[in-house]
């Protein structure tokens, strides 16, 4: 494994930019190991809802995980508001980042990373396959 290091700058969207650097790099899908960095109104999906509430002003980043698979994210996300009120959920799109995200990734050349409709659960969900050789 050689994970690699990210920096995504102020104005981001997280999950589009972690989305664009797994499709950008060589090696096919990632997993994120860590991510830390700080937020503006951020946007979590909490369980069992199907709307994201946003969590108005500033945040820190505390973890950051998930896969990202060619043709979507699955990620997961704690942050601390300014009062130190700690909340997680899944990221959605349009968490900007406010100073910076650091954020360390795993990709996995050997591997095809899909996400697929899945009877069992009612959502897309991560398939994994070997790449089979050219």
């Amino acid at each position: 494994m050689n994970p690699y290091p990210l920096r995504l700058l102020p104005g981001s969207d997280l999950r589009k930019a972690l989305e664009s650097a797994v499709s950008e790099q060589p090696g096919g899908p990632a997993f994120v190991l860590s991510g830390i960095g700080s937020l503006i109104d951020a946007k979590l999906r909490f369980a069992g809802h199907d709307t994201a509430t946003t969590i108005p002003g500033p945040s820190e980043i505390l973890t950051l995980a998930g896969s990202l698979a060619e043709n979507g994210a699955h990620l997961h996300m704690s942050i601390s508001t300014p009062d130190g009120r700690v909340v997680g959920g899944h990221v959605v799109y349009g968490n900007t980042v406010r100073t910076t995200a650091e954020i360390l990734l795993a990709p996995l050349p050997g591997w095809v990373l899909r996400r697929e409709p899945d009877a069992s659960t009612g959502y897309d969900e991560l398939v994994v396959r070997r790449r089979v050789a050219e």
